[in-house]
């Protein structure tokens, strides 16, 4: 049953996440970058008060990619984001459902963002970040855990942002969905574009992949160069003592569909490809966001490519589904409701025959609440691709330049989740699995908080001015 509640306050924090290698994907090498940390208070309706909290990188030049930024701009963006929506959640009068401020806010923000220069993608982050420590605290009030909640409907998702569907629709789907969640959710292995390729520390190195049998391979956009590092990691990965499937992710870097023909083509005919070509489930994001919602896939909608960056409203997979799009994946820092609602209209398309999925992305996942949070969403509304793609984990020492007690924290109250290595705590990964069962705990698949006395405030970037604004 959805509950009203009213926000009272709403603050955020940063720390630094300093990577234990680098980390390339299309233009761009991250190092580090920070991670942001939101903690709300609540009012449920005739219940009392809870805090909730989430997390997540403020990655740079993955929002916004655009060439005259530099990467700090980038990140700036995701923190204005952030401020942006905290004045329209704390100036929403009332009580409403969790779901209902969402809905009230959304619009409101991306006009707001597209004001400072700010994309649609990059103005999500900013509720998609306080939608999460809502809902935390809310089923911290009502003593419920997250896939329970979820069957409840407590946040009181309805059709108000997706016309096309019926308001019950999204309960519905959450009701099944709650009964068959993944008590064990496959990691899928990230390889960057600076990944080694071949022997120790190479993508079938087991210390390296932790005995993963699914692999996202990253795309740099020229196809020639591409096909040879594939042809590459199909001879590693065709070692491997146990079957393995791929995924391809170009992160844009395709400029347009006649290039993307030639990859498409030359995985079809070269049978030194074969190693890949057979073991492809979806290509991702291939082409520009601003391509994506252009051009038809034509007689490449004969292989199964999916949206990434392109999901940026709720009628985005809507538009891709037209132009041959076989679906589109899920991302926490994009918004767990319209995730939560892709999830149910590729149900209802999938029951009458469709063959679409939606997969559970990683980008911003680092241990302790983000990975939590993402994991527990995946592990509920995964269609079609029961595995998660976790480069968190591979690119951060542990728990990087989180205090030591917290981490331990963590540890201890998730048990299942992490593991001791050395004077180290890290993700612990079981048989290429990750276990959810301790995410069953009162709240948004987490029972502790970060110690907020060892970070340090949000910055506070000045409001962007628009190129053609500019003086």
């Amino acid at each position: 049953m959805p509950l009203r509640l009213a926000v009272k306050d709403i603050t955020f924090y940063e720390r630094p996440v300093t990577f234990a290698r680098p980390f390339r994907f299309g233009a761009v090498v991250i190092n580090a970058t920070p991670q942001a940390f939101v903690r709300v208070e609540i009012e449920v309706e005739g219940q009392g008060v809870a805090t909730g909290a989430s997390a997540e990188l403020l990655v740079p030049k993955w929002f916004d990619k655009r060439p005259h930024l530099a990467p700090d701009q980038t990140v700036d963006a995701l923190r204005r984001s952030l401020l942006i929506a905290r004045e329209l959640y704390l100036g929403h009068s009332g009580f409403d459902t969790a779901f209902g401020l969402h809905s009230a806010c959304i619009g409101a923000q991306v006009e707001a963002c597209a004001k400072e220069d700010i994309p649609s993608l990059a103005a999500a982050y900013g509720p998609a970040e306080i939608d999460k420590a809502i809902l935390d605290a809310l089923l911290r009030r009502v003593g419920v855990n997250f896939f329970d909640g979820m069957a409840e409907n407590v946040a009181g998702i309805d059709a108000r942002l997706s016309p096309d569907l019926r308001d019950d629709d999204a309960g519905q789907f959450l009701v099944l969905a709650s009964r068959h969640r993944l008590d064990r959710v496959p990691i899928r292995h990230t390889v960057g574009l600076d990944d080694r390729i071949e022997g120790e520390g190479g993508v079938a190195d087991g210390k390296e992949n932790a005995g993963a049998r699914y692999f996202k391979l990253k795309l740099n956009g020229d196809p020639e160069h591409d096909a040879a590092r594939l042809i590459r990691i199909g001879k590693e990965l065709a070692t491997l003592p146990h079957e393995y499937s791929v995924t391809l992710d170009a992160n844009e870097q395709y400029a347009d569909i006649a290039g993307l023909s030639v990859l498409v083509d030359r995985l079809e005919r070269d049978a030194a490809l074969m190693p890949i070509m057979a073991k492809l489930h979806y290509i991702e994001q291939p082409m520009p966001r601003d391509v994506t919602r252009q051009v038809p896939l034509g007689a490449l909608g004969r292989r199964d490519f999916i949206i990434d960056e392109a999901d940026d409203s709720y009628d985005a997979l809507l538009a891709a589904r037209e132009l041959g799009y076989r679906g589109i994946s899920s991302k926490s820092c994009k918004g767990l409701y319209k995730s939560i609602v892709n999830a149910t209209r590729i149900a209802k398309w999938n029951d009458v025959g469709g063959e679409y999925v939606i997969s559970s992305e990683d980008l911003t996942c680092q241990a302790g609440l983000a990975v939590q949070q993402d994991l527990a969403l995946g592990a509920l509304i995964l269609i079609g691709v029961p595995h998660a793609e976790r480069n968190g984990h591979h690119y951060v020492d542990g728990f990087g330049d989180t205090p030591a007690t917290e981490a331990e924290a963590f540890l201890t109250a998730h048990p299942d989740l992490y593991a001791r290595d050395g004077n180290k705590i890290r993700l612990a990964i079981h048989d290429g699995d990750l276990l959810t069962g301790s995410l069953t705990t009162p709240g948004f698949a987490t029972s502790v908080h970060p110690d907020w006395s060892a970070m340090a405030p949000l910055a506070q970037p000045s409001p962007r001015i628009p190129l053609e604004n500019a003086v």
